[in-house]
């Protein structure tokens, strides 16, 4: 179970450092380019892009430095629980509370 634990992380690690380097290197009307499912970036300032960038690269290192090096591996839950519990709302907010209509 530890190593399916350990994969896991390391992908989501992955996922969030893939991303958060692309709205730090990326232009933002590059992003914008990439399709509609990308549009949303004009919304915010490339500042503001910059921001999401860095705390998504914080947050991939939240998952994997603290259990790896032993320095307060109690950190490594609880970034895993703020990701679930953010998950967790835009799910029911969209379900539920604010669903897209057609």
């Amino acid at each position: 179970m530890n190593i399916a634990l350990w994969i896991v992380a390391g992908l989501m690690a992955a996922i969030y450092l893939l991303s958060g380097f692309g709205k730090l290197l990326v232009p933002r009307e590059r992003m914008a380019a990439m399709g509609d499912a990308s549009r949303w970036v004009l919304d915010f300032r490339p500042s503001t892009l910059k921001v999401i960038g860095a705390l998504e690269i914080l947050g991939a290192v939240g998952l994997i430095l603290p259990a790896l090096l032993d320095t307060a591996p109690i950190l490594v839950p609880l970034v895993d629980a703020t990701y679930l519990a953010l998950t967790a709302f835009v799910a029911i907010g969209r379900f539920a509370w604010a669903p897209f209509t057609g």
